[in-house]
């Protein structure tokens, strides 16, 4: 008998081998160089090259029977040239001599794997010519010859289509130069500082200072005969700005105050556009006062062929309804030919082509799915609808009026595939004779030159590689396979593509669909945390559909340190109808509660996947998602990284929130903000922000950072200072690794390696 004050060496054996079951059936490991290394070969940089002909994006010639496409390759970065009638796709050039051409010209060392551009462009003569140190490069029968680009000519000025005008603006007013007297005209006498005649305000135009002088613009829209110019008035007079401070630049020690004018959600002190038109032969001018707009909104015309007519759509403020509107140019009065409205919101890009018949196509989502009709441009009445069904048509490819025939993409037709996979369809203007034109079960991403009588066709899903093809548009007939995708690379790593699932929405019967991704060191004998990818903008669906999307992305590099990694397209995102669309609205602070309930179900049928470690992250939209999460569903969400988010729709530029949350401002936006609810957290939360984010102001960033701390709320912060809203994408960055140390230590439960710098190359 073994004494009792002696270890019993049967039951340490014992306890050993439980030991080692445990750590067989555990994700985690120490997390070594390896590791990064591992995530590394996922950053987009770096798997493109991997995959040799991963698509093909066209560059259609002129004739439209040919085109240049560039491709990754076993033998390097390579520019490929289709001629579709002959049905070949070959190099388009000798790389190699090119390489050693342009390096005996340039003196520089030259990779004929990776020549320094990435856009050419055939001549006439049959020469081939490139950009590269600001010079013009031609090649041709192996010689190559060089000029420098010659200065851009200045955008203050614009001549007319008959070439006799000059159109230009002094002291903030519009003047017209007769270009064969010289004669000066004044065509505005009101114009002044911040009431500016033919400007526009820029989306990232900054002003430097506290009495900076904004960046300047010009623009006039001549009418087709020369006879008038069409432009607007821009208000800056009641205009309000969103500031930075820039504490980056290393000249500077005192920081560089930035403002930009960016009007946030109910705001009335915001830039303005008014329409005005100018007549040059009696300098008779009309200002649409009736159409002032908010610059977010913005209202753009067209021309009629004869100059007779102008039209465009007036979207109104909170994007619940919109008109069609008419100008006749010689009269300037203005008629509305179609109006729709709304109780949610409407597309701000609806699907409109006037024809040469005195009709126009409209798309609109009136049916609750966006479905085309014919109407009538002088009565704007229905003539007939083109398309019907509870499917969404997406793109107008081409309009053949001569047989009346539109050929169309769409989604969700067939209700035996996935409703987000798009396909080309072909109909009569009278809505007969619908026929598919791409039948291969996949996402089909299409690229089209109009008059052309092809398209290509990459058809692909996130578990499928691409196949790219010419068809001929008529039929729909494959005339040409291009290439297929080559993934042995990725292969030869375990790399398996995302799984495809579906889940059950939040309402209790609708089908939701995402995929989650494995790390390529993957057991299903192992427990793995889970990471929830979100971004549930009501303008976008986020889950990859295409075998591109599925490789290249912020998922597969996060699943390589050793987690599930899953994304959701749940009710209130794009894609699926109008009804699917509107939950989101009033209501964006909910897009997360569908994550929690796939991920539930999935983790019900997949025992590798630890329900009892989940993360989150996303970047702007998705920032503020990331954070709603760990607010909202606190028990469910152990750690969240929130990037560039809009924690406060109150405080974000006016034309996202006031289209998909709601206009006018109502409770739910203070009800649905992460600053309201930031006592809920529990977990690990990191918020960051570049600190010159024009796009996503800061400021709500610092406002969600203060209440936490109101609230005794332990959270981290992390402000890249030169930064704008581009950052922890795809390529990778510093805040890339900063992320994923996040989740490897606090839901992973492994210490991250210090100060290791990952390899974007």
């Amino acid at each position: 008998m073994l004494s009792s004050s002696h270890p019993n060496p049967i039951k340490k054996y014992l306890f050993l081998l439980a030991f080692g079951a445990l750590l067989s059936n555990s994700a985690y490991s120490q997390i070594t160089e390896e590791t990064y290394h591992k995530a590394e070969y996922f950053l987009s940089n770096n798997i493109q090259r991997e995959v040799y002909h991963l698509d093909v994006n066209p560059n259609w010639l002129e004739g439209k029977t040919s085109f240049w496409h560039l491709t990754h390759t076993q033998d390097g970065k390579r520019f490929f040239l289709t001629d579709i009638l002959e049905k070949k796709t070959v190099e388009a050039f000798d790389h190699s001599k090119l390489a050693a051409l342009l390096e005996e010209k340039s003196g520089e060392p030259i990779d004929g794997r990776n020549l320094p551009f990435n856009r050419i462009s055939f001549n006439k003569d049959n020469s081939l010519s490139f950009q590269w140190q600001n010079k013009t490069w031609t090649y041709q029968n192996e010689n190559l010859d060089f000029k420098r680009i010659e200065e851009q000519p200045t955008r203050d000025r614009s001549i007319s289509p008959d070439g006799n005008w000059k159109a230009y603006t002094k002291n903030f007013n519009l003047f017209v130069e007769n270009l064969e007297t010289g004669e000066e005209i004044q065509l505005s006498f009101d114009g002044k500082k911040d009431y500016e005649y033919a400007s526009f305000w820029g989306w990232s135009d900054m002003i430097y200072g506290e009495d900076g002088e904004r960046p300047e613009h010009f623009t006039v829209n001549w009418s087709p005969d020369s006879k008038r110019i069409q432009t607007r008035i821009v208000d800056l007079r009641l205009a309000e700005k969103m500031l930075l401070l820039d504490n980056s630049q290393d000249d500077k020690f005192r920081p560089q105050l930035k403002g930009y004018y960016r009007g946030s959600p109910g705001d009335t002190t915001v830039v303005t556009y008014t329409p005005v038109l100018f007549d040059l032969e009696t300098r008779k001018s009309t200002k649409f006062t009736e159409f002032t707009s908010p610059h977010f909104i913005g209202m753009y015309f067209n021309w009629n062929p004869d100059g007779k007519e102008l039209f465009g759509t007036y979207l109104h403020r909170g994007f619940k309804a919109f008109d069609l509107i008419e100008i006749n140019a010689e009269t300037a009065e203005t008629r509305k030919v179609y109006s729709e409205s709304s109780p949610t919101h409407i597309n701000n890009n609806n699907i409109f082509r006037r024809l040469d018949n005195g009709q126009f196509i409209l798309g609109t989502e009136k049916s609750g799915w966006n479905q085309l009709y014919l109407m009538d441009w002088e009565s704007g009445k229905l003539v007939n609808r083109i398309t019907n069904g509870d499917y969404v048509v997406k793109n107008l490819l081409s309009i053949d009026e001569e047989n009346k025939v539109i050929y169309f993409e769409a989604a969700g037709v067939d209700k035996d595939v996935n409703p987000y996979y798009s396909f080309a369809y072909k109909v009569n203007f009278d809505g007969t004779g619908l026929q598919l034109l791409t039948p291969e079960n996949s996402f089909h991403d299409i690229s089209y030159a109009g008059g052309s009588k092809y398209f290509v066709d990459n058809y692909s899903t996130v578990n499928q590689p691409t196949v790219s093809v010419v068809r001929e548009l008529e039929t729909g007939k494959i005339i040409h396979e291009i290439s297929k995708a080559d993934i042995s690379n990725l292969l030869k790593r375990g790399y398996q593509s995302p799984k495809q699932f579906t889940a059950t929405a939040k309402d209790g019967k609708t089908t939701i669909y995402g995929i989650y991704y494995l790390p390529t060191t993957f057991s299903a004998k192992k427990k793995y945390p889970i990471v929830d990818y979100t971004y549930t903008g009501p303008h976008t669906d986020i889950t990859p559909k295409t075998f591109r999307a599925g490789l290249i992305g912020l998922q597969q590099p996060m699943a390589e340190l050793g987690f599930i990694v899953v994304t959701v397209d749940g009710l209130g995102t794009h894609g699926r109808g109008k009804a699917f669309n509107d939950v989101s609205y009033n209501n964006l602070g909910d897009g997360t509660t569908d994550h929690v309930l796939a991920i539930k179900e999935l983790a019900s049928k997949n025992s590798f996947m630890d329900i009892e470690k989940v993360g989150i992250f996303g970047h702007s939209a998705g920032g503020y998602d990331a954070g709603r999460a760990m607010l909202l569903h606190p028990d469910f969400y152990k750690v969240g990284v929130a990037s560039a988010g809009d924690h406060d729709h109150r405080m974000e530029k006016a034309w996202w929130p006031e289209m998909y949350m709601g206009y006018p401002i109502g409770d739910f936006y203070h009800e649905q903000s992460n600053v309201t609810n930031a006592a809920n957290l529990k977990g690990h939360l990191l918020l960051a922000h570049g600190g010159i984010d024009e796009n996503v102001n800061p400021s709500a960033t610092f406002k969600l950072a203060e209440a936490l701390i109101n609230a005794g709320k332990d959270f981290d912060l992390f402000i890249w200072p030169s930064r704008n809203h581009s950052f922890g994408r795809t390529s990778g960055d510093y805040f890339t690794k900063k992320r994923w140390d996040y989740f490897i230590e606090h839901l992973l439960g492994e210490e991250p390696i210090r100060h290791y710098q990952i390899k974007t190359d």
